[in-house]
């Protein structure tokens, strides 16, 4: 764990490249916020400002807006922005061929020391990155949208990512206050993405079919599925649904959702091995000796979020 305050160089003052930079800020790192562009460089600092005051009436940082945006430093210079760094945070927009480029400039340019992070949201590290020499040190950190607000990162090695920068990213990530999850491999769009890659298909094919309209696709995820995945994923739940657990779950419901899958076209069953393996995982977070309490705790969870909800409802 670092004890002094880092230095990071977010290239790009789009809208991530300006969420990252209040993710560090906020951390008490100096931040080196880069971008080509002179006009979207100074409108960063409006933007900045404006997100950091809104953190602070709602009290999610104790440090005044002005204390953190004093923190950020606009470069016009990749150069510049990237010296002595320990993390470059790379925003620019999805594009390989723009990747390609600025990645060249990153290993060139920053110091051999320093991880080389890009926030792509479905490119992997291998497609751009794979001929650099320094190579080793590049990775993904794909974040929630905004950051600031959505602490999971994925973290994508390539194949040629070193462990050593590998470890030193989830340690810079987590002391950022963010939660650093570790893809074990590559695959485009990663985890986030193709969790919700999947849920948005479905909700385009079920529209398509004339099954539901757009508002009532989200109101059943926004006053259904969505209150539950708040504060728990897709195996926790199903696992909490059945007595029994997702062993249970997987008998019952399996071929129902083999079905559906088959329906559009995709052949992925839950097989005996896999379910196996997922059973497997659970119980070690959950035995089966705890699950009546966890039900409980999941119950609890729900009756805070209604009654957030009513108190907010009735207070306005």
């Amino acid at each position: 764990m670092h004890t002094s305050p880092q230095i990071v160089a977010v290239i790009g003052a789009g809208s991530i490249g300006v969420a990252f930079a209040i993710v560090f800020a906020r951390a008490g790192w100096r931040v080196r916020l880069q971008d080509p562009d002179p006009q979207r460089l100074q409108l960063s600092r409006q933007e900045i400002a404006s997100k950091c005051t809104e953190l602070f009436n709602y009290g999610l940082i104790e440090e005044t807006p002005e204390v953190l945006n004093e923190r950020v430093t606009l470069c016009s210079d990749v150069a510049n922005a990237v010296a002595d760094v320990s993390l470059v945070q790379e925003c620019a927009p999805e594009r390989l061929d723009l990747k390609v480029e600025l990645f060249q400039q990153l290993d060139r340019l920053a110091p051999p020391t320093a991880v080389l992070a890009s926030s792509s949201s479905a490119l992997t590290a291998s497609s751009f990155a794979e001929a650099l020499p320094g190579r080793g040190r590049c990775l993904v950190a794909h974040p929630g949208n905004p950051p600031y607000l959505l602490p999971v990162i994925e973290i994508v090695p390539a194949p040629f990512t070193e462990t050593h920068y590998v470890e030193c990213a989830l340690a810079l990530y987590a002391e950022a206050g963010l939660t650093p999850v570790r893809l074990q491999k590559e695959i485009e769009g990663f985890v986030f993405n193709r969790l919700q890659g999947a849920l948005l298909r479905e909700a385009y094919c079920l529209v398509r079919d004339g099954i539901s309209s757009v508002a009532d696709i989200d109101k059943v995820v926004s006053h259904g599925l969505g209150l539950r995945w708040a504060f728990m994923g897709p195996f926790e739940t199903v696992d909490l649904n059945t007595r029994g657990g997702i062993a249970s779950h997987a008998v019952k419901m399996g071929p129902a959702y083999a079905r559906m899958g088959a329906q559009r076209g995709q052949q992925d069953p839950w097989t005996a091995d896999l379910v196996a393996t997922v059973e497997t995982q659970r119980r070690a977070l959950v035995p089966l000796e705890d699950w009546e309490s966890r039900v409980a705790w999941r119950d609890r969870a729900l009756m805070e979020r209604a009654r957030d909800e009513m108190k907010r409802k009735t207070s306005k």
